[in-house]
């Protein structure tokens, strides 16, 4: 698989996909509402990554960003294998992939300053607090991390975070988080749960990691999720994720489609079992009413974007 995220102009959002795959999704652009995908690796960095465009019938415009805007480069290609070829080398850093399409530098106009934020100590200190602990939680992308800077601290009628200055801040903290984890080594704690959860949705489970931002929220659209075989299901949601990150362990909600206590307790077993298997600790009694808590918890979920 590639170490990159892959995004189509109708929304689709590919994650480590395999080689054959994203020629797939190039192959296919062209047509109304599908004619460009933009890619970066994993994790993704500030004004780092390659995009296509292409129209049926026409060229296909290549470009890629080697973060900043004196380094956004552009070629003109008259068919999909050279693009394909050169986004695989571009998504596995390969020497040269980048040889033989001319390129020209992208025109990107003047860069517009952005002012420092006029926040007194305390209200900083708060804008970032809840910017890291979303930030730690691990499943927001840039974008969405930006956008949670923009609006925290916004009132009636007060907006002091602007959106040049919030995707500032994102970045920046964004930047820190990948340089601490660039030291851990070896499989996380969230990244054993996720494996608990992919196996469990293959023995058909539905199951949802920082699903909906709420209990209630997620009770009533957890049942829109799951195929017609499905038997049950189990997810936390971005409350228990915040959770999660400030060290209390991690709640899980889970419950058997047909509404019984006989399924909801064999769900809830399959979900400790799944969970052990995967090394992770739990707790819970055997009460189909009371949620499965996995505690202790090393909260380190590597940044996709």
């Amino acid at each position: 698989m590639l170490a990159i995220v892959v995004k189509t102009e109708n929304w689709e959002r590919h994650v480590r996909v395999s080689a054959e795959d994203l020629a797939g999704l190039v192959r296919r652009i062209g047509g109304d509402g599908d004619r460009f995908l933009v890619v970066h690796r994993i994790p993704d960095l500030p004004d780092v990554f390659a995009q296509v465009w292409h129209e049926a019938g026409g060229d296909y415009t290549l470009e890629y960003r080697d973060a900043a805007a004196d380094r956004h480069f552009q070629a003109m290609v008259d068919g999909p294998e050279a693009v394909v070829a050169a986004m695989t080398g571009w998504a596995r850093q390969e020497s040269g992939w980048d040889t033989g399409l001319v390129w020209s530098l992208v025109d990107m106009g003047p860069i517009r300053e952005v002012p420092p934020l006029d926040l007194d100590e305390g209200r900083r200190e708060e804008l970032e607090k809840r910017v890291r602990e979303v930030l730690i939680g691990g499943y927001a992308a840039r974008a969405e991390l930006a956008e949670v800077a923009e609006e925290y601290l916004v009132t009636a009628d007060r907006r002091p975070v602007s959106r040049e200055q919030a995707q500032v801040l994102a970045d920046r903290m964004w930047l820190e988080r990948v340089a601490e984890q660039a030291d851990w080594q070896g499989e996380t704690d969230p990244e054993r749960l996720t494996r608990a959860f992919t196996a469990l949705q293959a023995a058909g489970i539905t199951a949802r990691e920082n699903f909906t931002c709420c209990r209630s929220c997620g009770q009533s659209e957890i049942g829109g999720q799951g195929g017609p075989d499905a038997r049950g299901f189990v997810y936390f949601h971005t409350q228990c994720t915040d959770s999660a990150v400030a060290g209390r362990g991690l709640m899980l909600l889970f419950g058997g489609f047909d509404g019984s206590s006989e399924t909801t307790t064999a769900i809830g077993q399959e979900v400790v079992a799944a969970l052990e298997a995967a090394g992770l600790p739990v707790e819970w009694d055997r009460d189909p009413g009371r949620a499965i808590t996995v505690t202790p918890l090393d909260w380190r979920r590597r940044l996709v974007g």
